[in-house]
């Protein structure tokens, strides 16, 4: 039976958060430094410095970032109600064990299979990004816009 009072729980965690938002927001506003500095007051382009073109090429280290980001997020979204509706069944009478079990352990085998994508992802040094990792970066950027130049250079010799 649907009832508004179960929801109530989830309005609760809402004004906590945006409580918690605004709080911090404030917080930092009265006890933080304010040094202007020329970096700081430069926009923040998602670990990019904005510098140059705006037709640059990211990395593709940076498209796995998200694409992972994403796809962990989905793990989230997908796993809370699942807990809910195991919640249920497990206090239900309705359902037997071996109901409950089954969906236990696909569950289970759902969360073994994204540890083992997180692994793999660890492994390869997708989340690394220390100094050999921007080095990689930079590297790849110079090739990129070298190659770059050489393309815009054939058509400009196309064209002339």
């Amino acid at each position: 039976m649907f009832s508004l009072r179960d929801y109530f729980p989830l309005l609760i965690m809402f004004f906590v958060a945006l409580g918690f938002a605004v709080s911090q927001i404030m917080l930092s506003s009265l006890i933080g430094q304010r040094k202007r500095t020329r970096t700081k007051l430069m926009p923040y382009e998602c670990g990019k410095d904005p510098v140059g073109s705006a037709r640059e090429r990211f990395s593709v280290k940076f498209y796995l970032i998200a694409m992972i980001f994403i796809l962990f997020d989905i793990e989230v979204i997908f796993l809370i109600p699942w807990a809910v509706v195991f919640k249920q069944m497990a206090f239900g009478a309705e359902y037997g064990g071996a109901f409950r079990t089954l969906i236990y352990v696909e569950m289970m085998l759902f969360v073994v299979l994204l540890l083992v994508g997180y692994v793999y992802v660890l492994k390869k040094g997708t989340f690394d990004w220390g100094d050999r990792a921007r080095q990689e970066a930079e590297a790849e950027a110079r090739v990129l816009r070298r190659t770059e130049a050489a393309e815009q250079a054939r058509i400009r010799a196309r064209a002339a």
